[in-house]
């Protein structure tokens, strides 16, 4: 790891101390080992926290089915990773209390939630929130672009492997991916380091922005990597979750750590 930029003033107009590290696929692997030492260690919080995510999918998959409505499944299923790194907050308080020693209790890491109290962590959530929305919309509105004709049901999912299914497919998997590639960019550094520093969240965000663009192509596969786990965690009734979510969330801790240093 090398550093090669400080981070942008913040809001008061003082340096906020934070220089961006470039990094390697290396140090993803490592944080991901890393990450799942975590789990291991403290497991129980992990599994609470995938719990709930797991539990809420799960909810709504059967409520959609019974409703009739299933195809919607696959849209909110592909919103998913959009909301996993606030999903693992708790798991970042975790992971940052076994790196300098503090001991675990379940009040701490459920108060990570609130942040350092100071509002800037619940501001990210609901713009994760907003965010999560506006692609539940987006995919309303592709799916009537495509498919609009064909009727909203659970006999929908047979025409998603007609021509006009795969284009839809097809086009809402690149805007998709484009509007979570962009929020993981936002909230890769951010939400982490809100929760470990006194900073407002425009500097957290402008510093996560600053991480992806000076490691792009490590980001880039550590993005591909969040995907495809949550993806297979997903497929047995969000089952692997329980696993998954918190491994990936206590790495993401570790890539934090990795990118943003502090003199």
């Amino acid at each position: 790891m090398t550093e090669t930029t400080a981070a942008p003033p913040n809001a008061s107009g003082t340096s906020s101390g934070a220089v961006i590290r470039t990094v390697t696929a290396d140090d993803v692997k490592a944080a991901l080992a890393a990450g799942f030492a975590d789990f291991k260690a403290a497991p129980m919080f992990g599994l609470f926290f995938s719990a709930i995510y797991m539990l809420g999918g799960m909810s709504l998959y059967f409520g959609l089915l019974s409703a009739g409505q299933l195809v919607w499944f696959i849209f909110i299923a592909a919103g998913f990773p959009i909301i996993a790194p606030f999903a693992a907050v708790g798991l970042y308080e975790v992971s940052r209390r076994r790196e300098t020693g503090e001991p675990l209790h379940w009040g701490p890491v459920l108060g990570a939630l609130r942040g350092r109290g100071d509002g800037q962590l619940p501001v990210m959530a609901v713009l994760v929130l907003i965010v999560f929305g506006f692609w539940v919309i987006l995919a309303r509105g592709i799916f009537a672009i495509f498919l609009g004709r064909s009727g909203i049901g659970t006999e929908t999912l047979g025409i998603l492997l007609s021509l006009d299914g795969l284009a839809m497919l097809v086009v809402g998997t690149l805007i998709g991916g484009a509007l979570a590639f962009a929020l993981f960019a936002v909230t890769l550094v951010s939400l982490p380091m809100l929760l470990d520093r006194e900073v407002d969240f425009v500097t957290a965000i402008i510093t996560s922005l600053s991480v992806v663009r000076e490691n792009l192509q490590p980001m880039l596969y550590w993005a591909v990597l969040i995907v495809g786990l949550l993806v297979i965690g997903m497929i047995p009734l969000f089952i692997g979750l329980l696993v998954v979510l918190p491994v990936l969330g206590h790495a993401t801790w570790h890539i934090y750590r990795r990118t943003v240093s502090f003199p």
